[in-house]
Parts: structure tokens; C-alpha cells; sequence
């Protein structure tokens, strides 16, 4: 079992052998993170990836206009900052943490060190990244076709895919955002989950009251790409 707020809560790094998570131990550093903080703006530079273990990540597109849409979330199944490893120091993305805990936060230098010896982090970190763009591609996907409540199904379940419980704060505004709509959008939405006993919301606190209903009311979208994390993460798994 892992201990609280221990670097073993981020799958990425349980699934380590003992050996390479050992190496990177004393430079991990535990962080707070908190609702809507920063953790690179798009177009910055990128110093450090960080390791969510109880806490999730948006990653956002952000026009010109100053409007966003989310792109993808990662939270304890991965990491934050693959550009650091795919070539470039920089994205036009933003992350953002959408659900407050905590991570653990690494020195870019080091986590290039750590994947030019070509060993099992690059092995887990380029499949992590492959399944990430397939979320990305589902994203788009899911936005320009199905209805809103259906996103929203599928934003709640890949979020309690990667928290402890069934709970979640974050208020309507923030969803809004996350999703590219009005407010009065998710609102709505919100509302017809609720009437249907999915959901319970009050005050910006969500709690799953019916979750396999949930699934049976979310689009396609969901499955594939949980189908893909699980295809190409078997956590613990010999690699």
C-alpha cells in the first residue's frame, strides 16, 4: 500500500522497478496543488514535469480571444510536461489544476537524463504520451458531435477515473470553461443529471451517485479512450 502523499500514488512512477524508481526518489519534491493554479501558461518555458498523485490537470487551448476549451486532463495515471521529453521546451497548451491535491515535481535535467538511458520511464513515458493524444483526438471529436450532457458524463468520468473517491469541487463556471460553453450550458446539464439521480450538485461539490447510469448515458467517447489507457498502460505489468 502507499503511504499519503506518497510518490508511489502516481501510477507512472509505482510502475517503476525498483531499481529506476530508487534513482529518481531524492530528486522527486512534493508540491501542493491547488484549484486554478498555473502550472505552465502556453508558449512558456518548461522547467520541471510533474507527477499528480490526488490532484487532476486541464490541459487548455487558449485563443487570441482569451477563450479556452480543455484539450485533455491527466491526473495519477500519468504525468504533466511531455514536451520535455518530445523534442521541445515549450507548448501552446495551458495547465491548470481543475481538482486541488497534491504531486510530485522533477527537474526537467533530470527526467532528460532519466529517459536518454532509453529504460523503462521512456518505455511507460512514450506510451503515456500516445495515449494522451488518442484522449486529445476523442476530445475534438466529442465536442463537435455529441450533446452536452454527454461530454459533461464523460468529463466526470475520466476525473473520477483518476481520483480516490466519488467527490469532486469545481463549480459551474470552471466546468464551463473546461467544456468551451456557456454557463448556462452545464447548468442545464448539471440539472438533468441531477433530476436523473446521477449526480448530486450543491456549491461547487459533485458527488457520483450513480456512476454505472452515468456510463450507460455517455457517449462512445469514454470507453475508447479508457480502452487505450488500459491497452497501453497494464500498470505493474513486466515491461
Amino acid at each position: 500500500m502507499s503511504l499519503p502523499n506518497s510518490p508511489l500514488q502516481n501510477h507512472l512512477l509505482d510502475a517503476l522497478p525498483a531499481e529506476d524508481y530508487a534513482r529518481l526518489l531524492p530528486d522527486l519534491e512534493l508540491i501542493p496543488m491547488p484549484l486554478g493554479w498555473s502550472v505552465y501558461e502556453s508558449g512558456g518555458h518548461i522547467d520541471h514535469v510533474y507527477f499528480p498523485t490526488t490532484s487532476i490537470v486541464s490541459l487548455l487551448y487558449v485563443t487570441e480571444s482569451g477563450a479556452s476549451t480543455e484539450i485533455a486532463i491527466a491526473g495519477n495515471e500519468g504525468l504533466i510536461g511531455i514536451s520535455l521529453f518530445m523534442g521541445g521546451e515549450s507548448t501552446p497548451s495551458r495547465a491548470v489544476v481543475q481538482s486541488e491535491g497534491h504531486g510530485y515535481r522533477l527537474q526537467g535535467n533530470t527526467l532528460k537524463r532519466e529517459f536518454a538511458l532509453g529504460g523503462n520511464l521512456q518505455h511507460l513515458a512514450l506510451r503515456y504520451t500516445q495515449a494522451l493524444i488518442t484522449q486529445m483526438a476523442q476530445t475534438a471529436v466529442c465536442n463537435r458531435h455529441h450533446a452536452l450532457d454527454q461530454q459533461l458524463c464523460r468529463w466526470l468520468l475520466l476525473s473520477m477515473d483518476r481520483l480516490p473517491g466519488d467527490e469532486l469541487r469545481m463549480t459551474q463556471e470552471l466546468i464551463a470553461n473546461m467544456l468551451g460553453v456557456r454557463r448556462e450550458g452545464v447548468t442545464q446539464a448539471a440539472g438533468e443529471l441531477q433530476a436523473a439521480g446521477l449526480i448530486h450538485y450543491s456549491r461547487g461539490h459533485i458527488i457520483i451517485l450513480d456512476r454505472a447510469k452515468l456510463q450507460q448515458r455517455v457517449c462512445e467517447c469514454y470507453q475508447v479512450v479508457k480502452t487505450e489507457y488500459d491497452r497501453l498502460l497494464p500498470y505493474k505489468l513486466p515491461l
